[in-house]
């Protein structure tokens, strides 16, 4: 190193007699030089001769490359370029960057420089950045700042605390670890991070979080081991298999998230499972989504919505399946001044659809259609083209059915167009029963009583009182309504006009055995929960065949 001035100490009586004062000179060496260090200024120096160092008093300067530093006091030695700085430390970068201590310990050879408070912290200011901490490292090679005794940074959006942490002040990137918590100074967001590694840059306000982490705020809360959350935008993009939970008890699951806190919005890829444990309600699906200010879910690629909110669980697949509520409006009042009603938005219910290919299983009841709606408020299931339901070894099937649940069971059915029903007997003979539309009844899952109207036909082999069958009975009807207990027919009214055939079996020919409009959909019955996803050639040749 090159002083800035040279003093050559001598005798008072030989410099004025003989040698002129030698003026100090300042060097014309660079101060743009890689890894020099430059003393500008000091009031006074000394060395003494056991000491490798230059002790140096009073508004001591130094310079490195851009970087400015200041003290009260110091031991400098010229040989390693490196210094003790003591009161009053500063270090200066242009007008940007800004270190406040009350000791600095500065290797040349490493250029490492390690500044420690005393009465308070050490403080790095860059701008509206402010770090600070008992003890900081900066490494002026690598423009790295970091501390390893807890310290806090805090920036004009967020306050960071964590045991170690890191700071490039030129890309404005900070790393945190251990014990890290972030919290948001936006009155308006509660926002809150609590993870051990939480990487953050201080321009783009993004902090990106790679060990377990916990995301508080009033709409969600964030659990994720990877993933990046935009404290500006309230966006999230989270990876393996993280989960967001809301308030109104809802738990969002996917390999892949993205989640829109103002909007609040989440999107899940691969594997997706949405909790709903108000509604009771469960979707999984290679994809979908959530919106809470909507209350509306979407989702699809082996789609499944589980129910359980009843006793038994229904298990339903299609190819998409949504939920939503449904708004209506009433008229409370008129405008006095333009003459027009004014309205009021009232909530009516919760509403799921499945389309198409839908299939659903439950221990007391499975079906099949192409189009499915089910609404909350009356637990009633709207099936469309091509339904089908079967119930014990019952089976109900028209142009349209719907299922009313209530408690753990089905409560009623309702079949309008070409309904019919079909039981089965033994072997080759089924109870069946046809007209334009049915209502049937239920009480603990077993069918009660039947009500048909329009075009009655009945097909029915009846059992003897020794448990024997013998005979068909044909019956053509305008009205009828039949009462059953544990799965026969106890009786059986028709109105106004009847027509009765009964044949014995023996002179019983097959085509008497059926009526025109019979088909047994075995075949096409669920077995189980995942037999829902089973969607065989022979179920798309029937969903698509003419209703």
């Amino acid at each position: 190193m090159v002083l800035p001035w040279l003093i050559t100490a001598m005798p008072q009586q030989q410099r004025e007699d003989s040698t002129p004062e030698i003026r100090p000179e300042v060097p014309t060496a660079s101060r743009k030089l890689p890894g020099r260090v430059f003393l500008e200024h000091a009031d006074r120096m000394h060395k003494n001769e056991n000491d490798s160092f230059i002790v140096l008093i009073g508004n001591v300067y130094f310079t490195k490359g851009g970087m400015n530093m200041y003290c009260d006091s110091a031991h400098y030695t010229p040989e390693t370029e490196s210094m003790d700085a003591f009161g009053n430390v500063r270090m200066e970068q242009g007008d940007t960057l800004f270190i406040y201590g009350d000791e600095l310990n500065y290797d040349g050879l490493e250029e490492v420089a390690y500044l420690y408070g005393d009465d308070k912290d050490v403080r790095l200011i860059n701008r509206d950045v402010m770090l600070e901490t008992m003890e900081f490292i900066y490494d002026l090679g690598m423009d790295l700042g970091y501390y390893n005794v807890g310290g806090r940074l805090t920036d004009a959006k967020n306050r960071l605390t964590s045991l170690e942490g890191e700071y490039i002040p030129s890309t404005k990137e900070a790393n945190f670890y251990i014990d890290v918590h972030l919290h948001s100074f936006d009155e308006k967001d509660t926002l809150d991070i609590y993870t051990d590694t939480l990487f953050y840059n201080t321009d783009t306000h993004v902090a990106s979080l790679y060990s377990p982490s916990k995301v508080v705020n009033a709409q969600a809360t964030i659990f994720t081991d990877n993933g990046q959350y935009n404290t500006d935008t309230n966006v999230a993009d989270l990876f393996d298999r993280s989960v967001v939970t809301t308030p109104r008890g809802n738990v969002l699951v996917g390999d892949t998230l993205f989640y829109d806190r103002n909007a609040g919005y989440g999107e899940a890829f691969g594997n997706m499972v949405l909790i709903d444990s108000v509604k009771s309600l469960t979707l999984t699906g290679d994809y979908g989504f959530y919106n809470e200010l909507t209350d509306s879910a979407y989702v699809t690629g082996l789609a499944r919505a589980i129910e359980y909110s009843k006793k038994d669980t229904l298990y339903m697949h299609a190819r998409q399946i949504e939920t939503f509520r449904v708004f209506d409006t009433i008229n409370v009042e008129e405008d006095t001044i333009t003459g027009t009603p004014a309205y009021q938005q009232i909530d009516t219910l919760h509403v799921l659809v499945a389309h198409p290919r839908v299939r659903f299983y439950r221990v007391d009841m499975q079906g099949i259609c192409d189009s499915l709606r089910f609404e909350e408020v009356d637990s009633t299931l709207y099936m469309y083209r091509h339904p089908v339901v079967w119930s014990g070894d019952r089976e109900i099937f028209g142009k349209s059915i719907a299922v009313h649940m209530n408690d753990s069971t089905i409560d009623k059915a309702r079949v309008d167009g070409n309904a019919f029903s079909a039981q089965h007997v033994e072997e080759e003979f089924y109870d069946q029963i046809s007209g334009k539309t049915m209502d049937a009844f239920f009480e603990n899952g077993e069918l009660v009583r039947v009500e048909i109207s329009g075009n009655v036909e009945s097909i029915m082999l009846p059992q003897e009182n020794d448990s024997t069958y013998n005979k068909i009975v044909q019956l053509e009807s305008s009205f009828l309504t039949a009462w059953f207990k544990d799965q026969q027919m106890l009786r059986m009214k028709t109105w106004p006009e009847s027509t009765v055939t009964s044949t014995p079996l023996f002179l019983t020919k097959r085509s008497m055995y059926y009526l025109k409009n019979f088909r047994w959909y075995e075949m096409l019955r669920p077995k189980d929960p995942d037999d829902i996803f089973t969607v065989e050639s022979y179920f798309e040749d029937f969903l698509d065949s003419p209703e």
